[in-house]
């Protein structure tokens, strides 16, 4: 049994191939640009020839790709989005029309020169991931599921802060579900808010199985979880330091006690260490994140979780953990005691492995073949020469 899992992030895309035939340690990874680093890189080396742009397709991960956009315009090259494409800069049309790009309808599309360099946005290319592995022999013609992750702030209404929906979005999930995996829609279920997971949805085209989509920030956290030495504890915190957002999680044993999220751009190691200090003494309130630019703080527990039971005190994961390194706590004796995850002897993936739990959650056939793998009962003692791609 196969089971592709993508997570997509601001800097890059993290792909494991699961194989229950193997050990976890065994199956194939990629860790690629991402879709708006692509889409960035692209539009950044066009922008001498001074040629007009035109994207279409689906919305997907803003920032980098967001950036390169506005800067062509700001150079004054003309640019020209279809309204689905034009949503990865704001779900407000007017707004993006501000910036002086023009929308333009699928028709209008066939009436532009062919000189327009034209690019296709989407988060997910199921095609060119194919075709990456089945240039190294490996089919994707006998997947079981797909699952993708990607950070969705949700549509949110005009007026109202992207930054409280999501929150809002997050309170009801955790209340409904408090679980990790209550992020992972079956594409069929994806609510009807969360218009970036749907475009994932959109833009996959015909696919050879189901599809999973799920946030970037949970799976990530969840993925953290298995590290053998994380797995141990009843109660822990997990920091996840992304390129762009970091958020962490309050864990105990009936679920999620409390979680933050905040921009990275916007922190550094003292800040990050306060509301952190924060989160474990239950004071920490959803202003004092929102306010700072961050997306905003929840809490579940008016119980302390307690710092120095262990060697560690907080458990890092992600692409920017190096804010958290050991020489701070050498340093300063008050700093926190960083641990750092390597679920399956591998941190850049850690969010591929929390898809493959939530896929677990989400489609129960598959369940017992996952958890038995996660648990490194199957696979054990097989090589990847014993079994065919």
């Amino acid at each position: 049994m196969k089971i592709l899992t993508v997570d997509i992030g601001t800097g890059t895309q993290d792909i494991f191939l699961y194989d229950s035939r193997l050990d976890i340690e065994n199956g194939f990874k990629l860790v690629l640009p991402s879709p708006t680093m692509m889409i960035h890189r692209r539009v950044k080396q066009a922008l001498s020839a001074r040629t007009p742009f035109l994207l279409t397709g689906h919305q997907m991960g803003g920032g980098p790709s967001a950036w390169a956009i506005e800067e062509a315009r700001r150079a004054g090259i003309p640019v020209y989005m279809t309204p689905s494409a034009a949503t990865t800069l704001n779900d407000e049309l007017d707004k993006v029309k501000a910036l002086g790009i023009m929308i333009v309808s699928e028709e209008e599309v066939n009436g532009l020169s062919s000189t327009v360099h034209r690019l296709e946005l989407k988060d997910f290319d199921f095609s060119l991931i194919s075709k990456t592995f089945e240039d190294y022999g490996v089919s994707l013609n006998d997947l079981e599921a797909i699952s993708v992750a990607v950070f969705d702030h949700g549509n949110a209404p005009a007026g109202v802060s992207d930054r409280q929906f999501r929150f809002d979005y997050l309170d009801e999930r955790i209340r409904a579900k408090n679980s990790l995996s209550a992020f992972a829609y079956l594409s069929t279920d994806i609510p009807k808010i969360m218009t970036r997971l749907q475009s994932v949805a959109d833009s996959a085209g015909e696919l050879p199985c189901p599809l999973i989509v799920m946030d970037t920030a949970p799976a990530a956290v969840l993925g953290a979880s298995f590290d053998p030495i994380v797995a141990t504890r009843k109660q822990k915190m997990i920091c996840n330091i992304g390129n762009f957002h970091t958020l962490a999680f309050r864990l105990g044993e009936n679920g999620i006690e409390g979680v933050f999220e905040h921009h990275t751009g916007e922190i550094d190691l003292a800040k990050l260490e306060s509301l952190l200090g924060a989160l474990a003494d239950s004071t920490l309130k959803h202003e004092d994140v929102f306010h700072d630019m961050g997306h905003g703080a929840l809490m579940y527990s008016n119980d302390a979780f307690a710092f120095g039971k262990d060697d560690f005190d907080v458990i890092v994961t992600g692409p920017r953990r190096s804010m958290f390194n050991r020489k701070s706590s050498i340093d300063n004796p008050k700093s926190l005691r960083p641990y750092f995850a390597t679920p399956f002897g591998d941190m850049m993936i850690a969010g591929c492995f929390g898809l493959l739990a939530a896929t677990a959650e989400v489609m129960p056939n598959l369940t017992e073949a996952i958890h038995g793998s996660m648990r490194g009962e199957r696979g054990r003692g097989v090589a990847p020469w014993d079994v065919s791609a």
